[in-house]
């Protein structure tokens, strides 16, 4: 794949157009107001924005982020106008994403915009394909950047949209843009009263706006622009998803949530409620945060990806892009670095797994090396070349974790561990034994594999893996080391004084007790690395009796993707949907039988550090109904349902 920016020419004003599409990005002579006029005033903005709620939210569609002007537009007006407590969710489509220097230069025309755009410049990073979310204001402002192709993008939306930015190049210059498919899909995510602005008035686009359910009216338009549009939807809502993925019904009056585990997982899962205005009670069996699996010293920003657009795959790479934004918060060096992560084409398999990643993603995220230029990168002697990822690296978990928890409304309870939940009057009771550790109306679970000793969550099909890591200590020669190297193991550059070396996989062993032959088996992981780096850390002469390390449980699932969303009654939803043995074409109209603010967050495997942060986001999402920050069939196939789905169907 072609790396997928926009290409560019500067005018003698210092203007942008777009090469591809022979098209300026705003208008030459009055741009801001133009933004201001046809998008924020012809959806009513000002008004709607000052009217909100302190704990509501509006959410904005738009088609075509271009150099994100709109965007900075309504952030302005949100900041001045909505009351604190408020929130902007901003979703955004872009095919051709500007370069961040592009779009540094951008934006520069709009000094008074400097305060929104530096921040936007700051967060701009690792812009993969896919879903993009990008956090502001400590969470008050969320963007969602789609990037691809807006008949690609906008079906994998789940959101419902309150007003639409109607934006992209002209009609005549981009007629994709502006399709009766577009509009069908503008429609499926508006409500009656979602609001629409555009700059264009063409004939045919009015016409297909009107036969999709929006009632649009023409209007004078600014400077040379005669006339623009505006309007609303006056059609039927649809009906989002499947009884069995559709959002619980639910009403928040008190915004309390317990979070059982302080993992990875409930760190995200607690912050995300957080900024969102959430108190958060977070239940930890050890003495502080990061104990078990997100305890390592360092973990690796890894991406096994697939060629072929997989759930798993496409959450890898909307995953490592959130990480990585969120990463730019700690301590660089000692918290975590972006040194970029090497895969080695280790045999003939993985090297021809590796040249259809390198077609299939862009040269931004991962890039083919030769064996030469791969030693380059690394700083140390190899047998292959690989595949390298320049925004990866590694992270100290722990680190990030603190960094999560660290908001006033979140109380870490350690020493607390919960054996039992009960619901009583709506409320969720945490308990250990007879004590009542804490009650909230909302409980997150994400206790790893120990949710199987939880009734209400004891169906999910999780498994343990046992993963030892070995500690070693540097040389002067090992320090050349300069960026992560995998093949069937990993190893890192110094920290600290010391290289992680990982990881071992025992599906087998319950003892968490450090062992020396999973010390010898990493160090043969680390001579099929680099007999170079073996050599300069004195492999061969190391006891592995003596080696420090840690070892820990990985949970994960039969298909390898975390579990992320509300949980059902297992036996009230096999009744419900017993007809789908007989027939798995059915939808029976018979709502899901909730388990009323249960939800969970585990299952992340040896992918936590990328899948865990993005799925708090996601746990969010679906108690605020907010639009969800992944494609929908990848949010499904997150789904705690999807077992109890798939066992009904093989039963017939």
């Amino acid at each position: 794949m072609a790396d997928q920016y926009a290409q560019l020419d500067w005018d003698d004003q210092g203007l942008p157009s777009s090469r591809q599409y022979a098209d300026v990005y705003f208008s030459r002579e009055n741009g801001l107001e133009e933004t201001r006029y046809v998008f924020l005033d012809n959806n009513d903005l000002p008004r709607r924005f000052a009217t909100l709620k302190p704990d509501e939210q509006l959410v904005i569609g738009e088609t075509g982020f271009g150099t994100g002007m709109n965007f900075l537009c309504a952030w302005q007006l949100f900041d001045e106008q909505a009351p604190a407590g408020a929130r902007l969710h901003f979703v955004s489509v872009e095919k051709h994403p500007l370069s961040a220097a592009d779009l540094q230069r951008a934006l520069t025309l709009w000094p008074s915009l400097q305060c929104y755009s530096q921040q936007l410049l700051t967060a701009y990073r690792c812009l993969n394909p896919g879903f993009q979310r990008l956090v502001f204001d400590s969470g008050r402002v969320v963007l969602t950047l789609m990037i691809g192709d807006a008949l690609t993008m906008l079906p994998q939306l789940d959101a419902r949209i309150d007003a639409w930015f109607l934006d992209g190049f002209a009609p005549s210059k981009n007629p994709e843009m502006w399709t009766p498919e577009l509009f069908a899909q503008l429609a499926r995510l508006s409500a009656p009263g979602t609001t629409l602005g555009t700059f264009t008035a063409t004939g045919y686009v009015r016409r297909g706006l009107i036969e999709s359910g929006f009632s649009m009216k023409r209007v004078p338009g600014l400077g040379k622009k005669w006339e623009v549009m505006c309007g609303a939807f006056t059609g039927q809502a649809s009906n989002q998803a499947k009884p069995w993925f559709a959002r619980p019904n639910q009403d928040h009056q008190k915004r309390h949530a317990l979070v059982i585990g302080a993992g990875l997982a409930g760190c995200a899962t607690a912050a995300s409620l957080a900024k969102r205005g959430w108190q958060v009670t977070v239940l930890e069996r050890h003495g502080a945060a990061a104990q078990e699996a997100s305890g390592n010293p360092q973990g690796v920003l890894y991406l096994k990806l697939s060629a072929h657009g997989t759930a798993l795959s496409r959450l890898i790479v909307d995953g490592f892009g959130y990480t990585r934004r969120l990463l730019e918060r700690l301590h660089k060096g000692q918290d975590w670095d972006d040194c970029g992560v090497l895969q080695l084409a280790f045999d003939e398999r993985e090297a021809q797994r590796q040249a259809k990643l390198a077609t299939a993603f862009p040269t931004t995220l991962l890039r083919s090396l030769d064996r030469q230029q791969a030693e380059l990168q690394a700083g140390i002697g190899l047998a292959n070349g690989g595949l390298f990822y320049p925004d990866a690296g590694w992270v100290h978990p722990p680190a990030l974790c603190a960094q999560l928890l660290d908001h006033p409304a979140i109380r870490l309870q350690c020493h607390q561990e919960a054996l039992a939940l009960e619901h009583i009057d709506g409320q969720w009771q945490a308990l250990s034994g007879r004590e009542i550790l804490a009650e909230a109306p909302v409980v997150v679970i994400c206790s790893a594999a120990d949710t199987l000793r939880f009734a209400q969550s004891a169906y999910l099909p999780l498994k343990r893996i046992r993963g030892q890591i070995s500690r070693l200590p540097a040389s002067p020669r090992s320090a050349g080391l300069s960026t992560v190297v995998c093949a069937e193991g990993y190893v890192a550059p110094v920290r600290q004084g010391e290289h992680t070396l990982g990881a071992s996989f025992n599906f087998d062993s319950d003892d968490l007790t450090p062992s020396s032959a999973e010390h010898a088996s990493n160090l043969d992981l680390l001579r099929e690395i680099s007999s170079d780096l073996a050599a300069r850390l004195d492999a061969n002469t190391l006891d592995p009796v003596t080696l420090q390390g840690r070892a820990a449980f990985r949970c994960t699932s039969p298909d390898y993707l975390p579990i992320i969303g509300p949980l059902a009654d297992a036996e009230q939803f096999t009744t419900a949907y017993a007809v789908l043995a007989r027939d798995a074409r059915q939808v029976p109209p018979i709502p899901c039988p909730w388990q009323q603010g249960l939800y969970i967050n585990s299952g992340h495997g040896s992918r936590g550090l990328i899948t865990a942060p993005l799925s708090g986001e996601l746990i969010a999402a679906w108690l605020e109904n907010e639009p969800l920050p992944l494609p929908r069939d990848v949010a499904e196939g997150c789904h705690p349902n999807r077992f109890m789905l798939r066992q009904l169907i093989r039963k017939g």
